[in-house]
């Protein structure tokens, strides 16, 4: 990691040479919420599933699933993409110091369940064996634990203030929020301070959507996962055969790259997730890829 400098933060350090363009974009559109992109892709993940169901025979008690290799794809394109690993915070641009990655668990499948955040920090280590060991073990760990404790418990503590505290509190958190200065206690575990925030809608038989960014923390893209579905596809044979496939809905704030950058990416992604073993690849391995 860099040294910081004046004008860094404490997760990230602050982009200095950035072009015209994008400074106009930060004071005409100072708030994510006005600098939203939507972008929906379909994968095909045909030959994932097959290789899913082989490695599963293998490792019983840690399960992989589709989105665990999701979580890992996008985990090697932001490694690869740097630029979707940056956030913009009072009108200033920064690229975090590292790649993190959260999500939504509920603590059981039923309308009024309870959902606990959850946060995976990419190491250099990193890859499909380390992503499912985490999240099965993190998730089985947090249905287990009292919801009082870590930011849950914070989050609940929070929404229990009276109206005119609350709303006091969180101007405060939002100007804290815009310089960088939320405590870690506040942030450490939440994921509106995430690279990106995944949202598995398939494990609900639910399509993808386009899901809002928020004002508060610095992330700024978010994914959807819709549930697998078959369609027809003209194959190399020029014949029709029925293909497994996903759609992912993703939203972005467009002042911290371009459409190209995006498209370009969501194909890196695609690539890895339709070639399987790339996954087991360390993160701080490089891979041969071609889009």
């Amino acid at each position: 990691m860099k040294g910081k400098k004046i004008g860094d933060r404490r997760d990230g350090r602050r982009i200095r040479d950035v072009d015209g363009l994008h400074v106009i974009m930060m004071h005409l559109m100072p708030r994510r919420t006005e600098a939203e992109v939507y972008l929906q892709y379909t994968v095909d993940v045909t030959e994932l599933l097959k290789y899913i169901e082989r490695k599963n025979l293998d490792h019983p008690e840690y399960k992989t699933t589709v989105f665990h290799c999701i979580i890992a794809a996008v985990a090697r394109t932001v490694k690869i993409r740097p630029l979707l690993n940056r956030f913009i915070c009072g009108r200033h641009l920064y690229e975090r110091d590292d790649i993190t990655l959260s999500f939504v668990a509920k603590r059981k499948f039923a309308d009024h369940s309870e959902e606990s955040l959850m946060v995976l920090t990419a190491k250099d280590e990193m890859n499909l064996d380390y992503v499912s060991h985490k999240i099965v073990g993190d998730v089985k760990e947090m249905r287990a634990r009292d919801k009082s404790a870590g930011i849950d418990g914070t989050v609940d503590l929070v929404a229990k203030l009276p109206h005119p505290i609350a709303k006091a509190f969180f101007g405060l958190l939002q100007w804290l929020s815009s310089h960088g200065k939320v405590p870690r206690v506040l942030t450490d575990g939440d994921t509106n301070h995430t690279s990106i925030l995944l949202s598995n809608l398939g494990s609900i038989g639910c399509d993808c959507c386009y899901h809002h960014l928020n004002r508060y923390g610095t992330n700024s893209i978010l994914i959807t996962v819709g549930v697998i579905h078959k369609v027809p596809r003209v194959n190399e044979n020029g014949e029709i055969e029925m293909r497994d496939v996903v759609n992912l809905g993703l939203t972005a704030d467009e002042r911290i790259a371009d459409g190209f950058y995006f498209a370009r990416s969501m194909k890196i992604a695609d690539h890895i997730l339709t070639h399987p073993e790339l996954l087991e690849v360390p993160l701080k391995e490089e891979i041969n890829y071609a889009c």
